[in-house]
């Protein structure tokens, strides 16, 4: 039966491989440049590592309401596109600016609210020190992060997906060299630690923002896209982008809130159960954060085919998803599994007890083998809903499932004082539980219904 619908399926397969594979190196690119930096980092020190991930965490999530809300770029091209009204999928960019620099003063009450959470949770002083020096870098060059993925989203929405994947290497390739020099102090350079993987990631940053600016403004894609007629407030293009992004932009900060709390309490436990957490999540980003591009690419095609009236080609979308995700989820679970220790001791500094982070982590490395094909499970089927423009139930399922995980944690670390295993196998059971609430939603039919998806078109109302 599957190599039946495999061959009934081949064009919509084929299609969801040329968008998404770029996408997965591209966002494959972003999870290497990470798992370097913590890399450089742990070869300094575990607390050095474990600041980098408390820091970072903390800096993504300062700006994932804005990230979530801009992310919602590419399914609002991508039905422009496969409407046929080419010249409005340009205008999409624009009012992504325009929120970009509306969002500035709220970035900065952020900044300075966030800048104390590392202290209040009880943090080792240390590792509190080199947390705030991340997170503060990471925030100064948050508006060309901003600015960049609404060029990406637009891109991945129009299909030239191969753009996004030239991009972000060659931004990846300029930040690992850079990070090297700076955390160590080469070429007569100063050694700035944690500060000079923070410097290396913004310079990056904007590196890769001129280079999108270049494509963007292409001879023959201005022509095509009418680019130069695109810059002006476009009130209903802008309702509909507040409509249904808003829903993610809120769902993506609320669920990194609780992430972000949850891993903060976790490295209360210790700097050793901080340092197993950061090399376990290491490894997480490098099997999560390629399936973004596989789910950037179904919320592409899923966008395109909604937008066309093709809930047949949908379909297929759904199926090609779950068949490429499954498979690479499948892989890395076995190999998580089966070589989990040596994984784990990449990460051995040049000197101190490396044993507690050892034994944690490998048990950790477990959980993370359970979950994997789980995370591919929620990235297929959020793609699709998201692509058809089902986000406000999405926010609401995730939100609330992220919490009560955050309320248990909160009870678990808190209140009764069980040990980090216990917490672990507490966030494994949230994954899980969120991976059958969204194969439970794409099985039903709300979010399919004809009348629900010609209001998620309308651009007044």
């Amino acid at each position: 039966m599957i190599f039946k619908q495999l061959h009934l399926y081949r064009d919509t397969l084929q299609e969801l491989v040329r968008l998404s594979v770029p996408m997965m190196i591209s966002q494959g690119a972003f999870a290497v440049m990470i798992f370097t930096d913590r890399y450089f980092l742990s070869q300094i020190d575990s607390t050095q590592m474990a600041a980098a991930l408390g820091g970072g965490v903390a800096s993504y999530f300062s700006i994932s309401l804005f990230i979530g809300v801009l992310g919602y770029a590419n399914a609002l091209v991508a039905q422009y596109y496969g409407a046929g009204d080419l010249a409005k999928c340009p205008r999409v960019v624009t009012q992504g600016f325009i929120m970009t620099l509306l969002c500035i003063p709220a970035l900065l009450i952020i900044t300075y609210g966030v800048g104390g959470i590392f202290a209040a949770m009880g943090h080792d002083p240390r590792l509190v020190e080199l947390e705030k020096t991340f997170f503060y870098l990471m925030m100064v060059g948050s508006v060309f992060n901003l600015s960049k993925s609404c060029l990406a989203y637009y891109f991945s929405g129009i299909g030239r997906t191969r753009i996004v994947m030239i991009t972000d290497v060659t931004g990846t390739c300029l930040n690992i060299p850079l990070a090297y020099l700076l955390i160590f102090g080469k070429l007569g350079l100063p050694a700035w630690g944690i500060a000079g993987a923070a410097i290396a990631t913004v310079i990056s940053n904007f590196a890769a923002l001129l280079l999108y600016l270049l494509f963007y403004f292409q001879r023959e894609h201005r022509h095509t896209f009418q680019v130069m007629q695109s810059f002006k407030l476009d009130l209903g293009i802008m309702r509909r982008y507040i409509k249904l992004g808003l829903p993610s932009g809120v769902e993506l900060f609320l669920n990194v809130a609780a992430f972000n709390l949850f891993l903060l309490m976790f490295q209360s436990y210790g700097i050793a159960q901080g340092a197993a957490a950061t090399i376990v999540l290491n490894w997480d980003i490098l099997s999560f954060v390629p399936m973004l591009g596989l789910n950037v690419g179904i919320i592409s095609l899923t966008g395109r085919f909604v937008g066309s009236r093709n809930m047949h080609k949908a379909d297929e979308v759904i199926f090609s998803g779950f068949l490429l995700g499954l498979g690479y989820s499948s892989v890395l679970a076995l190999i998580f599994l089966l070589l989990r220790g040596p994984l784990v001791d990449i990460f051995t500094p040049p000197a101190g007890d490396f044993q507690a982070i050892r034994e944690l982590g490998t048990f950790m490395m477990v959980g993370l083998a359970t979950y994997a094909m789980a995370d591919a499970v929620i990235l297929i089927t959020g793609g699709v809903l998201r692509g058809a423009g089902d986000t406000r139930w999405l926010m609401l399922a995730s939100v609330a499932l992220h919490w009560l995980m955050l309320i248990a944690q909160y009870f678990i670390i808190r209140v009764f004082g069980y040990g980090p295993k216990v917490s672990w196998v507490g966030f494994v059971l949230l994954v899980l539980s969120i991976a059958l609430v969204y194969y439970l939603r794409l099985r039903g039919n709300k979010w399919r219904d004809p009348e629900t998806l010609e209001r998620v078109m309308q651009e007044h109302g």
